[in-house]
């Protein structure tokens, strides 16, 4: 027998097998409602606050870095052996003020010593061979004189023996033998005594000349020995100026080279202070920037008095002079801020400085939707940047307010609902 099925009404039909393609129907309509309907842009519901939000403004862009400082005395002098050798004594210790002059400490080299006792002994043989040889040349100058006066009697009387036998020849007294031979040792005579005078001037000169080089020699062996015996003076290592020994690195019976750093001395009466800056603004800073700093409750100046060319680490040193007045009581090791001067104040766009920067890098920023309920990532372009402000070239307008803090838990959403 049949069974008769009771057809569902009301609420209950809406669970039947022929309301099941109503259902899917109906999910596929929301479905495609929900991805019509929703943000283009992903969103992030955060907490507002949590979050620190500036207002953009126009005003005067003060272009000025922030640096530390360290004060150092403006002159400092290393101080480096000019000869090497072991230390005997050592007479001021580190942190001393010392005068110009004033002895540090004294080396002792015995290969120096040696040196000049052979310098010694070779400067004292030759001016030894020199007076010998000046004595030998008086000698033979005194030969050749006393030749010259035997050679010009001979030559009086042959003269006189050769004028009489002329005359007798002439008379046919004598032969003319006689007269020929008499005449011949006249001329022969007049021949050797002219020989004489020439060797004599010839030997002035050569001795002249002899004696002048190895006066010149001796001159030099002499300036020699002294420069030996300077640096004899040498191994006392002396205070090159007024100032503070500020390292002494040596310890009696350590052996010192030549040309080793061993101390420093610095110039107290005058200071610098030098600066380590961020290598972004290299092209920037140039000698003769302006600065200022504070201290003690007063404003003092200064500038940019070298640039170091080598950057390390990201950084390159610069050194700063003070300007006018100093502060009382500046000491060595001092840490000043500076405020280094890059170039005029002009009118511009400003963003309070944040830590927002670390994220974007200065290329986009949230900035808060009118209304305040949600914030917006916006591309935007920073220029010149000091420790207050960013300058704003493109992208935000006065008046508009961002969000400066942090963006690490942001991640790459799009907005941020408060």
């Amino acid at each position: 027998m049949d069974k008769i099925i009771e057809k569902k009404k009301g609420w209950r039909a809406a669970f039947t097998k022929k309301a099941l393609p109503w259902w899917i129907g109906g999910a596929f309509a929301v479905l495609v409602l929900i991805l019509v309907l929703r943000p283009s842009r992903s969103t992030l519901r955060i907490n507002a606050d949590a979050l620190s939000i500036s207002v953009v403004r126009e005003g005067e862009f003060n272009d000025y870095i922030r640096l530390s400082g360290t004060v150092q005395p403006l002159v400092t002098i290393q101080i480096s052996p000019i000869e090497g050798g072991i230390v005997d004594e050592i007479f001021i210790e580190e942190g001393s003020t010392v005068k110009k002059g004033e002895r540090i400490l004294r080396l002792s080299n015995d290969n120096l010593d040696l040196q000049i006792l052979n310098s010694e002994a070779e400067l004292a043989e030759k001016e030894n061979i020199l007076r010998n040889t000046r004595i030998q040349m008086e000698q033979d100058r005194l030969n050749v004189k006393q030749s010259k006066a035997e050679f010009q009697l001979n030559v009086k009387r042959l003269g006189r023996a050769y004028e009489q036998k002329k005359a007798l020849y002439e008379e046919k007294l004598i032969a003319r033998e006689d007269y020929l031979q008499a005449k011949e040792d006249y001329e022969l005579a007049l021949e050797k005594l002219q020989i004489i005078v020439d060797k004599e001037v010839q030997d002035s000169l050569f001795r002249s000349t002899q004696i002048e080089r190895m006066q010149e020699s001796l001159e030099n062996m002499q300036l020699n020995m002294k420069m030996i015996r300077r640096r004899k003076d040498n191994l006392t290592i002396k205070a090159p100026i007024d100032g503070q020994l500020g390292i002494l690195d040596a310890v009696l019976g350590e052996n010192i080279g030549a040309g080793t750093k061993i101390g420093q001395i610095s110039d107290m009466s005058s200071y610098k202070i030098e600066a380590q800056i961020d290598e972004h603004y290299i092209d920037r800073v140039i000698p003769g920037l302006a600065a200022t700093f504070e201290r003690q409750g007063s404003t003092f100046n200064a500038s940019l008095r070298k640039v170091y060319p080598e950057v390390r680490d990201g950084k390159f040193k610069a050194d700063f002079k003070f300007e006018g007045q100093t502060p009382d009581n500046i000491r060595s090791g001092q840490t000043y801020y500076l405020n280094l001067q890059l170039g005029s104040p002009e009118s511009a766009i400003l963003v309070p400085r944040g830590s927002f920067y670390q994220k974007t890098g200065g290329k986009w920023i949230y900035v808060v939707a009118p209304g305040g309920g949600k914030a917006v990532r916006r591309e935007i372009r920073i220029g010149r940047q000091n420790p207050q402000y960013y300058e704003v070239l493109e992208g935000l307008n006065p008046g508009e307010e961002v969000i400066t803090s942090g963006y690490d838990a942001f991640g790459d959403n799009e907005v941020l609902v408060f």
